[in-house]
């Protein structure tokens, strides 16, 4: 019995690796999958025939020859199932379906008025219903669900605190399993992101990345020696947390003096309406004082500038702590980069421990980059390929 079993799990991790080694490589032939995998050919040709009629494999033409017969080539069936992944930020919903390889096939976008659980689960929901009634056929449909929630986030996909949106103990991942029933996973939007960043935005990915959150509230994920790093309990990286500024403004967290009160969308929003840059008929965005500052309006310059000051801070302690190889800002606030980044930069460089500053690299991605639906999207197709193991 254990000797059976033993050889039935060897084969399933065969399997695995074959796949692996044909999204990896694809196209690519069953004798070069053998040469990379180091499994004989036989085993390599019997365990492609499975996985062809899994529908995990696809054979194309032949393709070119080394000398004799030109081989056939085996593809990644990219569509044999979809997956869903959503950003869900303050203020709004990003969603996306995408295929087993990450490319994203359609896309949707809704703004929320609403801060309620009950509410914006409802918002979720038809979203998601939306994105399937537009997923092509596959043989496996839809594969997963992952999204990315600004908070605090156990192994579990509770969501224990979201102070933006005032959610605590929320089992937001057995809700979506009830209404859907296909694996979920929720995870931290700065974590997702970052992972997101890794496998789709760079050529070679950093072994040390810290990505830097920064929306209504600021969170951080970290990338270090190519994983990533989220703590004992899933709650690394709440960089909006620490703080700057003894005995400061409140926080929602409970705490004052918070980096996010100083340095966030909320803080520089609170701070353009303090100091009267929006006219009465203006509806406050990020947006809109980016409007100002390309019509060089001077006052919304500089509280860019005192905004991207606290950044820098933020990201020099990062440095200090964490001697990255490589940081991003995304979300809202990396709209600013035009006005913030020099100084960021410059203050890093004038202010981090000196070995530490020499190598890192401060950069800045766009929202439309949609990092945390990439990293969402690839948890939930990594969970999926992971099931290979089981099929027979």
């Amino acid at each position: 019995m254990s000797r059976t079993w033993n050889q039935y799990i060897v084969k399933q991790e065969n399997k695995a690796l074959v796949l692996n080694t044909i999204i990896e490589e694809t196209p690519i032939s069953r004798a070069k999958v053998a040469q990379v995998t180091g499994l004989n050919k036989g085993t390599v040709s019997s365990l492609v025939s499975e996985l062809i009629d899994n529908h995990f494999v696809t054979e194309s033409g032949p393709g070119a020859s080394s000398g004799g017969r030109r081989p056939v080539m085996l593809l990644f069936n990219q569509t044999a199932g979809f997956t869903i992944a959503l950003d869900l930020g303050v203020g709004y919903i990003d969603a996306a379906l995408t295929d087993l390889t990450g490319s994203i096939i359609t896309k949707k976008h809704m703004k929320l008025h609403e801060r309620q659980f009950n509410k914006v689960f409802t918002y979720i929901v038809d979203v998601i219903n939306n994105l399937i009634e537009a997923m092509p056929k596959s043989p496996y449909g839809l594969v997963g669900i992952g999204i990315g929630v600004p908070g605090v986030v156990n192994h579990n996909g509770e969501i224990l605190l979201a102070p933006n949106l005032n959610w605590k103990n929320i089992h937001l991942e057995h809700a979506l399993h009830d209404v859907f029933n296909v694996p979920v996973i929720v995870e931290n939007e700065a974590n997702a992101a970052a992972y997101g960043e890794m496998r789709f935005g760079f050529k070679t990915p950093p072994e040390h990345m810290l990505y830097l959150s920064i929306g209504m509230g600021i969170g951080m994920g970290m990338v270090l020696d190519k994983t990533l790093y989220t703590g004992l309990n899933g709650f690394a990286g709440e960089m909006g947390h620490i703080t700057v500024v003894k005995d400061g403004i409140n926080c929602r967290c409970g705490n004052t003096g918070c980096f996010e009160r100083y340095a966030s969308e909320q803080a520089l929003l609170e701070q353009a309406i303090k100091r009267g840059l929006v006219s009465g008929n203006e509806e406050m965005s990020v947006d809109l004082l980016i409007e100002k500052a390309q019509a060089n309006h001077q006052e919304v310059i500089q509280l860019f500038k005192e905004i991207g000051q606290y950044i820098a801070i933020g990201i020099t302690t990062m440095v200090n702590l964490f001697n990255p190889e490589q940081i991003l800002i995304g979300n809202q606030l990396s709209k600013l980069s035009p006005w913030i980044k020099e100084d960021i930069n410059y203050y890093v460089f004038r202010h981090a421990i000196g070995f530490h500053s020499k190598r890192v690299t401060v950069d800045f991605t766009s929202p439309e980059h949609l990092s945390t639906i990439k990293g969402m999207a690839s948890f939930a197709i990594e969970k999926f390929l992971l099931s290979i193991k089981e099929v027979e």
